[in-house]
């Protein structure tokens, strides 16, 4: 009887003990932290080889192909803007920013499928042979365009300068299919231009100067000082800054840029992130050249990142007045990560305050001045201004391209001319201004 008690008390505490041991054990693996790495690791490299063992193309699952994606999946999750660069296009992102590289000198995009030219850069292969807006791409070298993705397609119209590419171009104005043979050239990026598109910076009678920022690359700030010195050297009284349209770039020609129009050790942009590493002050040198000339900066949906660190800070310490919409939003840091393979890491690490600690991250910059300007509007503006615009069009679109209205940068002119008039004036005689 003793032995039948102990042998059943020990059975309840051997399934009591394996009961509590399987509940605790499913607990602790349902509360398991997230980030633990061992398991899910183990997840990631299980996955990596049931792909390698079972896919059904044996070429698309190499080591380095399945790894690649993988990196930029879990860079594409975490915002827009953080991502993973193959080493081409690194690379890529490095001769942009540096201002030069080589190829055929155009700007080109995709509509509904079809490669298609934005515009010649002048100066350039593709300009001299007279390739216009609108012209679409059909072939490079003798490959469709059609199912070639866009970097794919970028990629293969740079190359080293003189080597030689052959485009397919169709041109819809005239049905016209021919092929122009181009050597490529080492093209140079300028982001800064005038009114017309080009260097040229030529003051109207208003004494009112127009300077665009394409982007901020290296050669920005300096381009513009050479701008504006030509500018105030025929009596510029005011200046209109365009920065529609500019995505942004470097941080630093951001601060220089700003730095021409604010007084030293001023405040231009501050970043705060996770890691103090990425919390910074940055203010102006002494590079004032510029601080009591009238300004009005122009700003659209698409001025991002360093343009909106320019529009705030300005628009904070009231030294430009702001005109346009409001801005993109795009007030994140990214850091550029090289990797051993020649590869790279760009990773959001902080966000963007104005010098009133404005986040600019998803919220942008409000202009002092909403004027708004439709999309037809801004489409024919760009064809107006782009050397052979109107070639690709019918005569009725040409019209009315040739009467399109920047309204944005007419309002900017009217303030501009009021500000200065109103300056000019000298007080009534026998009275004295105030002080």
């Amino acid at each position: 009887m003793k032995r039948r008690i102990y042998f059943g008390v020990l059975t309840t505490l051997v399934i009591l003990n394996l009961v509590i041991g399987a509940r605790i054990y499913f607990y602790s693996v349902a509360a398991a932290p997230q980030d633990d790495a061992y398991p899910n690791l183990k997840l990631f490299t299980t996955v990596l080889e049931r792909v390698r063992m079972d896919y059904v193309d044996a070429d698309k699952v190499s080591y380095q192909s399945l790894i690649r994606g993988a990196l930029k999946g879990m860079l594409n999750t975490l915002d827009p803007h953080s991502e993973y660069l193959e080493p081409v296009r690194y690379e890529d992102l490095k001769k942009d920013t540096e201002g030069a590289f080589g190829g055929v000198g155009l700007v080109v995009t995709t509509n509904q499928g079809v490669l298609m030219v934005v515009e010649p850069m002048e100066d350039t292969p593709g300009a001299r042979a007279g390739i216009l807006p609108g012209d679409e791409i059909l072939k490079i070298d003798g490959q469709s365009t059609e199912r070639m993705g866009f970097q794919d397609a970028v990629q293969r119209l740079r190359g080293k300068p003189g080597s030689e590419v052959v485009l397919t171009i169709h041109r819809p104005s005239s049905g016209q299919v021919s092929d122009f043979k181009l050597q490529r050239a080492e093209i140079k990026i300028h982001t800064v231009k005038d009114l017309n598109n080009r260097r040229e910076f030529a003051l109207g009678p208003d004494k009112i100067g127009y300077v665009r920022l394409l982007q901020f690359g290296e050669q920005t700030a300096s381009d513009l000082e050479q701008a504006l010195r030509k500018l105030e050297s025929q009596g510029m009284q005011g200046l209109v800054l365009d920065l529609r349209d500019n995505p942004g770039g470097l941080l630093d020609q951001a601060v220089k840029v700003a730095e021409k129009f604010l007084p030293p050790r001023s405040l231009v942009v501050s970043t705060e992130g996770r890691n103090p590493a990425h919390r910074s002050e940055y203010r102006a040198g002494s590079r004032n050249t510029h601080p009591r000339l009238p300004m009005v900066v122009l700003v659209n949906d698409a001025s991002a990142s360093a343009s909106e660190i320019v529009a705030g800070c300005l628009q904070d310490y009231q030294r430009a007045i702001i005109v346009g919409e409001q801005t993109f939003g795009k007030g994140s840091v990214q850091s550029i990560v090289q990797l051993n393979d020649g590869s790279a890491l760009r990773l959001t690490t902080a966000k963007y305050y104005t010098p009133s600690h404005k986040v600019i991250h998803e919220r942008g910059i409000t202009p002092d001045i909403v004027v708004p300007m439709g999309d037809q509007a801004r489409r024919d503006l760009q064809l107006l201004r782009a050397p052979g615009g109107l070639a690709n069009l019918t005569e009725e679109e040409a019209q009315r391209v040739r009467q399109a209205r920047d309204v944005q940068l007419e309002r900017a002119m009217d303030l501009l001319r009021g500000i200065t008039l109103f300056t000019r004036k000298e007080p009534p005689a026998g009275k004295t201004a105030m002080k």
